[in-house]
């Protein structure tokens, strides 16, 4: 911060006059007395415009690309499916308390697996998978793999086919892995494929099926007041890429969104969905996109 000081303050040019010795002396008294009261209001309003200026100090934010830029007494605009801070008072001097869903950037890469395993899920030969979690996070393995326990059980899922089942096991050889990680950990691991996440979204990459911390938890906007809804989808999106199906957009406005449609980026008019197939077990599904 640059702080300016006031400029001097400018007295009025004396008239010169002819005076008494004594006349002089008690005007030369009184011109000290003025000077010392002009030179404390000045260094006040000196002081006075620096404290003004520390209140309304610039600081610099993170914004939602990662790059830095200035604001004033409030916090940048999230990226999508962040909740928005509050706006912070500039002459508010208690520290803000840490969020309680504050998401950790980066992780150690390592990951402990979710113990136990689960009953065969749909017909046909069953697709062997783990649920991991990276090291430590604020979640519990075992609440983990039931949540996609129950998604890729759900009659609405991908069993619904015909053709696809699913089984958990607790190790030993796995089909597939569900791998809930940081941000920093899904970038790495998805970009060792050539995908760009950029700390926002999952991918699947091999037989890596990276969960995104900050999706897990935050959801997106659409999806807030109902996240574990958007849970469904990340895992219902995912598998599908594993399954071998493309990204689809919203066959028009009004219909329920395709789980294979990339819905973080946009509804494009349709409602929310989270499952590959309705209650009459049809499968939804849109134009291809790239």
């Amino acid at each position: 911060m640059t702080t300016y000081p006031s400029p001097p303050v400018r007295g009025r040019r004396s008239r010169r006059t002819h005076a008494s010795p004594r006349g002089r002396q008690g005007k030369a008294w009184a011109a000290l007395a003025a000077l010392a009261v002009l030179g404390a209001a000045g260094f006040a309003a000196f002081d006075g415009v620096r404290s003004a200026d520390a209140g309304g100090e610039h600081v610099v934010e993170p914004t939602a690309s990662g790059s830095t830029g200035p604001t004033r007494a409030s916090r940048p605009a999230p990226p999508p499916g962040e909740p928005s801070a509050s706006s912070t008072s500039s002459s508010s001097s208690s520290p803000k308390s840490p969020s309680p869903r504050a998401i950790p950037s980066t992780g150690p890469g390592t990951f402990t697996v979710a113990a136990g395993g689960s009953a065969k899920a749909g017909t046909g030969t069953a697709l062997r998978y783990r649920v991991e979690i990276e090291d430590g996070l604020d979640l519990s393995a075992a609440d983990v793999a039931r949540q996609v326990e129950r998604i890729l059980a759900d009659r609405r899922g991908w069993t619904a086919d015909g053709r696809s089942a699913f089984q958990r096991v607790p190790g030993g050889p796995a089909d597939f892995v569900v791998r809930v990680a940081t941000p920093g950990t899904v970038d790495r691991i998805c970009g060792q494929y050539g995908l760009d996440t950029g700390g926002e979204y999952n991918c699947n990459v091999a037989q890596n099926v990276m969960v995104n911390l900050k999706r897990w938890q935050l959801a997106t906007p659409v999806y807030a007041d109902d996240v574990s809804a958007y849970r469904a989808l990340i895992i219902n999106h995912e598998v599908g890429h594993f399954l071998g199906h493309g990204h689809v957009g919203c066959p028009g406005p009004g219909r329920p969104a395709p789980a294979m449609m990339q819905q973080i980026k946009g509804m494009d008019g349709c409602v929310p969905n989270v499952w590959p197939y309705d209650d009459q077990g049809r499968y939804v599904t849109g134009p291809a996109v790239p």
